[in-house]
């Protein structure tokens, strides 16, 4: 199978496909025997690089000739197709992605699970080997100076739980999959006295066993840390995985390892189904029918089958796909019963207890940072239960919970691993987070999810019309008056509850492929926003596309990056206005952002925006709500916890008053946006460093936005089409949703 490489080797080998390594690697073998590698290319081994003879099924296996050609694996052709023992990466010039292009292919959505039980037929050939690491070829090549992102399976032991994911992993992370073979009985932690002895007649078998799982992993994470000791370490691990990614992280806690714990099966000793007991009790002809129980078990059958189904389809579209899928599905069901036979799954299980056993008594020596993925719909495993008892146990822990999905959630529909990563600021290069220069630009299915499914119905009720003002001052529809290049700052008016930053900047990536990064609220990133049963949210999506806290080091950063940065000088006071403070413009005396401009030269595009009156009408506002008593207790509650970004001397722009106000929905009217004329900060550095003049520029890009915001109010009444009524029976006629007419300029 040309998607999956597998070598009789452990504790560690990288082995990649279809693209030219940018390192080669050092790596351990634990015994004897050939390594057999599937199709790949070059890998460079002290500027040399080898190659085995091809069999029939595209695998790789040397034959000791050493030749100069391309290879999957770094195979030593001298020592019997044995790995070299040591590790080194060298970087080959211009063989790496330096950058991600806006809207990239993530290959989300082309994966379904058919895909993890046909390429687990192909791995799970019996080879006598021991566990071992391998890298798929779906990965590619990452960004330079990726992290390591170590995948530890569930009980299936396959390692290809990352299908579905596989190509986006591979542009962030330099991805390896740990492989536990059908046979091995490689022990958790560590061998018996009476293993040992059994074994010490044939050195392979005791040296692996006398490691264990825990052994293996953590030897290939301190070899790793040896080689990056500035980068942090992933250890993905899934149900049993993530005992073993808790292991290793009690068990070297000055590593730098950041670990992803899907459905942790560190609740197995309370798991809903027990399927120990059920198992040894089942007679050996019903055998073959427990992996369909299992799979509908563990894992949503629909989701599933959902994965690679276009949301934006017609029902009827839909409903053919998931049919083909579901079809397809069922008869590759039967492949578990090969993966995971009566006497292994029996072996595992023993295996997960003692796991479980293991990690429990020592989750207070683990220091690592942690997210827990836990499930809502988790058959086999209290799940949702175990991460409020993480959350609580580890000292650095995030959650997520997805209400609607399976045990087996990274195989279905909905879960993309790499954006909830990205989300919840996970995904960092060094051993600090940077959100600026760590950050990932969305995927083109980031970009439809995001757009079509998280704020989608918004978008549809508001139908938002786009005006921007050319260098000559006329204002014409669209983006063309916005500059292509930056650095820009974009400085408006923030509407109620910050309801038009999702059309901004989908506007934005959709008609001129421009990332405008937004600067938000630093509590949107701090722990008051976390709970144990905190969902993928809203503001999960803002970050992932690319909101930072404002602090004046990010603005500083995003300008010399030379970006479009989103900046409200109102901030939070502005975006939870009173009654009767509608398009009221609530800016601090200081001119904050005029001197950081005409440092870099930035181009600044005054904007107004109304429509907020045209949804909703303000019930009830923080001087409504803190007449009630327990609304009182709960919003002083929270601005106790919340950061104050501006000091009193700001005025009154540095209230930190948190609460959501009281709306009533009305029918849909719309929303307007007028970028103004761009004003040009380029060569006016020394100039403004004057107060008088910064002030003075100041106080114009003010004028500008208030005077947007009274054109949009008047013209906004000649618009046909400013109702949700009239643009839903013209898009029924004529045109999708972003192509409905407004007013004429």
């Amino acid at each position: 199978m040309a998607s999956v490489f597998t070598c009789k080797i452990s504790p560690y080998v990288t082995l990649n496909s279809g693209i030219k390594p940018r390192f080669g690697v050092r790596a351990q073998s634990l015994g004897g025997g050939d390594s057999t590698v599937l199709s790949s290319d070059v890998i460079v081994v002290n500027e040399t690089s080898f190659v085995g003879k091809k069999e029939k099924n595209g695998a790789l296996i040397d034959g000791g000739s050493g030749e100069k050609e391309k290879s999957g694996a770094l195979i030593d052709g001298g020592n019997n197709g044995r790995l070299k023992p040591r590790i080194e990466k060298k970087w080959v010039k211009d063989a790496i992605f330096k950058d991600l292009e806006l809207l990239w292919d993530d290959g989300y959505g082309t994966k379904t699970v058919k895909d993890y039980l046909d390429g687990a037929k192909e791995v799970i050939k019996p080879d006598g080997g021991p566990p071992r690491w391998f890298c798929p070829a779906e990965c590619g090549q990452p960004l330079k100076n990726s992290p390591v992102l170590l995948f530890l399976p569930g009980l299936d032991g396959v390692g290809l739980g990352l299908t579905l994911h596989h190509k986006a992993l591979g542009k962030a992370f330099e991805v390896r999959c740990l492989h536990i073979p059908v046979h091995d009985r490689t022990t958790f932690e560590g061998p018996s006295v009476m293993c040992m002895l059994a074994c010490r007649c044939d050195p392979h078998a005791f040296f692996v066993l006398w490691h264990g799982l825990v052994k293996i992993v953590e030897e290939t994470v301190r070899l790793e840390h040896a080689s990056s000791p500035n980068k942090p370490i992933y250890l993905v691990g899934e149900s049993f995985g993530a005992c073993l990614a808790l292991a290793i992280a009690a068990r070297n806690p000055k590593i730098d390892l950041v670990l992803i714990l899907v459905n942790p099966a560190t609740s197995f000793g309370r798991s809903k189904l027990p399927l120990l007991p059920i198992l040894e009790a089942m007679p050996g002809g019903l055998h073959d029918a427990f992996p369909f129980l299992v799979g509908f078990v563990t894992g949503n059958p629909l989701k599933m089958a959902m994965a690679n189904v276009e949301h934006n389809l017609p029902p009827r579209l839909q409903f053919q796909q998931l049919y083909h899928n579901l079809t397809a599905l069922l008869p590759s069901v039967s492949v578990l019963s090969d993966v995971i036979p009566k006497e292994t799954l029996l072996w595992r299980l023993k295996l997960l207890k003692s796991a479980a056993a293991y990690v429990n008594s020592r989750l207070h020596a683990v220091k690592a940072e942690a997210l827990v993925l836990a499930s809502g719909n988790d058959s086999l495993l209290p799940s949702k239960d175990e991460a409020h008892h993480l959350k609580s146990s580890l000292k650095n822990c995030k959650v997520r919970y997805f209400k609607d999905n399976g045990h087996s959630m990274l195989m279905e529909d909905g879960f993309n691993l790499l954006t909830i990563i990205k989300g919840t600021c996970k995904y960092r290069r060094s051993r600090r987070l940077d959100l600026v220069s760590d950050f990932l630009p969305p995927s083109m299915s980031e970009f439809k999810y995001a757009f079509d499914e998280v704020v989608g119905l918004l978008r549809f009720a508001t139908g938002p019309a786009m005006f921007s003002t050319l260098d000559d001052g006329k204002i014409v529809k669209g983006l063309a008056g916005v500059p292509d290049k930056g650095p820009v700052i974009f400085i408006g008016y923030h509407m109620l509850m910050g309801l038009e930053i999702y059309s901004l900047v989908e506007e934005f990536l959709r008609e001129k492929n421009i990332m405008v990064r937004g600067v938000a609220h630093p509590d949107l990133f701090s722990e008051i926003m976390e709970g144990s049963d905190t969902e993928f949210s809203v503001s999960d999506w803002m970050k992932v596309m690319g909101a930072v806290p404002v602090t004046a080091s990010n603005l500083f950063k995003l300008l010399s990056k030379k970006s479009h940065v989103l900046l409200y000088p109102g901030g939070q006071r502005e975006a939870l206005h009173y009654k009767g403070e509608a398009y009221k413009l609530i800016w601090p005396d200081q001119p904050e952002f005029v001197r950081m401009a005409a440092r870099f030269g930035a181009t600044i595009i005054p904007f107004g925006t109304v429509g907020e009156d045209d949804v909703a009408e303000l019930a009830l506002d923080y001087h409504d709500m803190m007449k009630i008593p327990i609304l009182n207790d709960f919003i002083r509650s929270a601005m106790s916890k919340g950061t104050r970004v501006r000091d009193e001397s700001k005025g009154e722009v540095a209230s930190t008053d948190l609460f959501i106000p009281g709306l009533l929905p009305k029918v849909p009217g719309r929303f307007y946006f007028l970028f103004g004329k761009p004003i040009q900060t380029k060569g006016m550095k020394e100039m403004l460093e004057d107060k008088e003049n910064a002030n003075e520029l100041y106080l114009h890009v003010k004028s500008e936005v208030q005077n947007s915001i009274a054109y949009l109010l008047k013209k906004r009444e000649e618009d046909p089409y400013r109702s949700i009524i009239d643009r839903t029976i013209y898009r029924a006629f004529r045109s999708p949703l972003n192509e409905v007419p407004a007013f004429d300029p």
